[in-house]
């Protein structure tokens, strides 16, 4: 009888076999009952041999372009889609880490290896550090691979993002300063060419905006949506309903109201004249509760219109001009000369009041928004001390709301009930 010689696996594949038989052996075992030192450990040992599988991975990716040639598949992510029913665009990233960690980043792959880089770690430095200037030398881009490596021992990746950005302040200070000045204007003229702002209007009383801004911008944006949704508030103050409403939906009312206290004097001008925006609505149906109004030089088939109760509730504060329609369709009213409260009014009434006079509102009066409370102007009331009341945005809806009614309380604040 002749032995037959039967030739050991690849060390890679006798090791793959192991991992997968020893993780397939615990596979019925639970860990609910495990002490928490063991469970410490375990998920700290797991965590590492993670790392140390990926790497081997990613370097397998990198060198099995041949296994793709073979079967005709355009690169090694599509055959491991094929054979593993996932995503190739879910798998093209390794594929491009692995590239990277072959052919540019050896002391990257080298801490993947030895467990203390995780791969979304070594995605964003060698992210990072092809980002780096060409002209850099191929010492300095050594040296700012090693110092990154060192990073991931102590950061996230959301903070490697942030170091790898700078890293030429560590590794080449003399040119830090000039190659940062260069990435500020790339970067700002890329957002200058992607800046995108869309309007798509859903037919149901919403629009749907979209839009890509440079981050100064978004940033001044924010800043001032902020101003809305966070005024400042007495210490202590008790909480109210808008302190309930989700923070998004804060962000959408206080962009609507930015645009509302915008001063048209100030914007550009507009077929002739300060840009304005003109509703039109005929006298009867702005007294009455439930009636409409039209935007003009607006589409009203896109759903351009607005209730008689929002047509009020502008004509308080909104540089907005309110178009009065008689029976034929005349002019009977192109605004009031004293629509608006005066800045000298506001004031009187920010002396007055100090704040929203909603009851249990700490909104502070610089913040707060003058209302006509008593006689409002579309049914003739006067722009005076004695008719306004300051209220702040959220507020100022409510009192406008036909589902409420206000009660004025002997201290002179406003309670508002729900109607039944």
């Amino acid at each position: 009888m002749v032995a037959q010689l039967v030739s050991p696996p690849h060390p890679i594949v006798a090791c793959a076999e192991q991992i997968a038989a020893a993780v397939a052996g615990v596979r019925d075992v639970q860990p609910v009952f495990m002490p928490n030192a063991d469970k410490a450990a375990a998920l700290l040992a797991v965590t590492e041999a993670e790392r140390r599988l990926a790497e081997l991975r990613l370097r397998l990716i990198a060198c099995s372009g041949d296994l793709a040639e073979a079967d005709g598949q355009r690169d090694v992510a599509a055959w491991l889609s094929s054979r593993t029913n996932a995503d190739a665009r879910d798998v093209r990233p390794d594929q491009r880490l692995a590239e990277a960690l072959d052919q540019r980043y050896s002391k990257l792959a080298a801490g993947m290896a030895a467990g203390v880089v995780s791969v979304e770690q070594a995605r964003v430095v060698a992210t990072g550090l092809d980002a780096l200037p060409n002209d850099v030398g191929a010492e300095v881009l050594a040296s700012a691979e090693e110092r990154m490596v060192e990073y991931c021992a102590q950061f996230r990746p959301s903070e490697l993002r942030r170091l790898v950005r700078r890293i030429l302040d560590v590794v080449a200070p003399e040119i830090a300063e000039a190659e940062e000045a260069k990435r500020l204007e790339k970067e700002e003229a890329h957002a200058r060419e992607k800046c995108r702002l869309s309007f798509r209007v859903l037919g149901d009383g919403t629009t749907r905006l979209s839009g890509l801004l440079p981050d100064a911008a978004a940033a001044r944006l924010q800043t001032y949506l902020e101003a809305f949704t966070s005024p400042r508030k007495a210490e202590g103050a008790p909480a109210c309903e808008v302190d309930r409403i989700p923070y998004r939906r804060q962000l959408g009312q206080a962009f609507c109201a930015l645009l509302e206290h915008l001063d048209p004097a100030k914007l550009p001008m507009h077929g002739g004249d300060a840009t304005t925006v003109m509703v039109a609505i005929h006298h009867d149906a702005l007294t009455e509760k439930l009636a409409t109004a039209g935007l003009l030089d607006a589409d009203l088939a896109a759903g351009n219109n607005l209730s008689a109760t929002e047509t009020r509730r502008l004509a308080c504060t909104a540089k907005i001009i309110p178009v009065v329609l008689g029976g034929k369709g005349e002019i009977l009213d192109l605004g009031r000369t004293r629509r608006l409260f005066s800045p000298a009014q506001r004031k009187a009434l920010a002396l007055r009041d100090r704040r929203c006079r909603a009851e249990g509102c700490s909104i502070p009066a610089t913040w707060c928004e003058a209302h006509h409370a008593k006689d409002p102007w579309s049914r003739g009331g006067k722009t005076d001390l004695a008719d306004g009341i300051l209220y702040c945005s959220w507020h100022h809806h409510r009192a406008h709301d036909p589902a409420y009614t206000a009660t004025t309380l002997p201290n002179g604040d406003t309670r508002f009930h729900r109607r039944r």
